[in-house]
């Protein structure tokens, strides 16, 4: 096991990309401790991939200055790509390779003997659970099993920090847990992983901080429980017998908590979030107050809830939107000039 880096793996201050007219990324501050998954949650269009790209030496930084593991990542880069790994939001391997040959080629380029190469190679795919499909081309893998072997060559020499770049997109939810778990694996090999996304669940899973960023802005950071508690103490959810009597229910829901009461697009289902100066325990009391406001004007309420308040309802607190929604193209999409490109 390689010895864990202490301090911080990355520190960002006033990132700036613009393409053309558009700031892309406009002032993004970042502390992301070593050791450690750091989420970087937003929507289509955020910033998030441009970061990665500037943090991982692949673009220049129109303005502001990042470090990894304090070296510059536009004076010191070689330094930086010594120690770093990208994984895209793209498999990144030859399709017409087989999954073996893939590995095998990619440890040659970085320096492995052919023994060494092939002995790397089995191990990451027995680990990925990839041994039985290691004879096939890569094109006749599922997406589940691409997103593996495109992190599995991410790590053949395992590095200091990983960036990956929305990896469980269009996966389903059994292949997004086996790349969840392989996050895992590597990060409690001593890995930093930077993670960018925009499913609020999986940086719930697998960030211990998450930075929310929205148009190329970072507009909250924290732990989850920060985040959560930043935009209230907790929620009420509940689902009625009677759909006719939701707006009635919504109205004294608003009453009896003093706070906003979103209509789910269950018909028989609301939700309130309390406000954050209240207690859990003030906001038990304030529960229960509201659910017997319901029955003295004959509402019935078939189910209730109160907890914490959601990521998804965080995210929507902070943005007015969800994460799949945004005002701007897709950033990794952006063409842009080669000149801005870091020379290898």
């Amino acid at each position: 096991m390689r010895t864990q880096t202490s301090g911080l793996a990355i520190e960002t201050a006033g990132l700036v990309k613009t393409f053309g007219g558009t700031r892309a990324v406009d002032g993004v501050d970042l502390s992301v401790p070593a050791g450690t998954v750091y989420g970087v949650l937003g929507p289509n269009g955020a910033g998030k991939t441009t970061t990665v790209k500037m943090l991982a030496t692949l673009l220049r930084p129109d303005g502001g200055e990042a470090h990894v593991f304090g070296h510059d990542i536009v004076r010191e880069a070689d330094e930086v790509r010594g120690r770093v790994s990208l994984t895209g939001q793209y498999a990144s391997v030859d399709e017409d390779l087989t999954g073996t040959e893939n590995l095998v080629l990619l440890g040659r380029l970085l320096g492995h003997q052919k023994r060494a190469a092939r002995d790397r190679a089995a191990q990451l795919l027995e680990a990925f659970g990839l041994t039985e499909a290691a004879a096939k081309q890569v094109k006749q893998y599922s997406g589940g099993m691409r997103r593996r072997i495109d992190i599995a060559a991410s790590i053949l020499n395992t590095p200091d920090l990983l960036f990956l770049d929305e990896p469980t997109t269009g996966l389903d939810p059994r292949s997004r847990n086996q790349v969840w778990d392989i996050v895992r694996a590597v990060v409690s090999q001593g890995t930093t992983v930077l993670l960018t996304t925009q499913y609020l669940d999986e940086a719930d899973q697998l960030a211990s901080r998450i930075a929310v960023i929205d148009r190329g802005r970072v507009i909250a950071e924290g732990t989850k429980g920060e985040l959560k508690s930043s935009v209230g103490a907790g929620s009420v959810h509940l689902r009625l017998r009677d759909p006719d009597q939701r707006d009635l229910a919504a109205h004294l829901l608003r009453q009896a908590l003093d706070a906003k009461v979103q209509p789910e697009p269950d018909q028989v289902a609301l939700t309130a979030r309390l406000g954050t100066a209240a207690s859990d325990d003030s906001a038990a009391g304030q529960a229960a107050r509201a659910l017997n406001e319901l029955a003295r004007a004959g509402i019935t309420v078939d189910n209730f809830s109160l907890g914490q308040p959601s990521l998804d309802e965080v995210f929507l607190a902070l943005t007015g939107h969800d994460t799949h929604e945004s005002g701007r193209s897709d950033d990794s999409g952006r063409s842009h000039d080669p000149k801005d490109e870091v020379a290898a």
